[in-house]
């Protein structure tokens, strides 16, 4: 069996959900809605491991998965659109790909106003003159306004990891000291 073939399931059933969310949204005039319970949605995700938990477990009963989905929707003032998608993909036992979902939403989103979204991990969190920086000499690279999504990776030691598209910056202290601990095993 390829391995690469759950994910590949994966992101195509995300892609499906994001471009019907997205289609609907555009055509109901609500891409504005669809955008901030996008990022509302990704942020929940990310700050709670039991809503993790809600979405990838295949030991929460498929009512449970809706029940849960659905009153943090209702809670949150989900938009018609995206918490009615919620609660269909609860029902078919959907919602692992969620963040899948999010994240092409966000493109697609990015897209529709003519931007790109840079992924960007650092060592430590970025100032707003800093972001600006970058995100301006980004611009200039790309020749698109570049939104920036930061995610703070200690693990990095120092430098950033920087990826728009397919592309990849990696300056990080880490990514030295491997590329050094290569050329030394070489040496030997």
């Amino acid at each position: 069996m390829d391995v690469s073939e759950p994910a590949s399931i994966s992101t195509g059933i995300a892609q499906r959900y994001a471009q019907a969310v997205f289609e609907l949204s555009r055509e109901g005039d609500d891409l504005g809605k669809l955008e901030a319970d996008v990022i509302a949605l990704d942020e929940a995700i990310r700050s709670s491991a039991d809503l993790r938990g809600v979405l990838v477990s295949p030991l929460v009963s498929r009512g449970d998965q809706g029940a849960a989905i659905g009153a943090l929707a209702d809670r949150m003032g989900l938009g018609d659109v995206l918490a009615n998608t919620l609660r269909l993909m609860a029902s078919k036992r959907r919602l692992f790909v969620v963040p899948n979902m999010i994240a092409v939403l966000k493109d697609m989103l990015s897209e529709q106003r003519g931007e790109v979204t840079a992924e960007v991990r650092t060592a430590k969190a970025l100032s707003d003159a800093q972001a600006g920086k970058l995100a301006q000499a980004l611009k200039s690279s790309t020749g698109k306004d570049v939104r920036l999504d930061v995610t703070v990776d200690d693990a990095l030691i120092g430098g950033l990891v920087v990826k728009i598209g397919s592309q990849m910056i990696d300056t990080s202290v880490r990514a030295k000291l491997n590329a050094l601990q290569n050329t030394m095993k070489e040496v030997r």
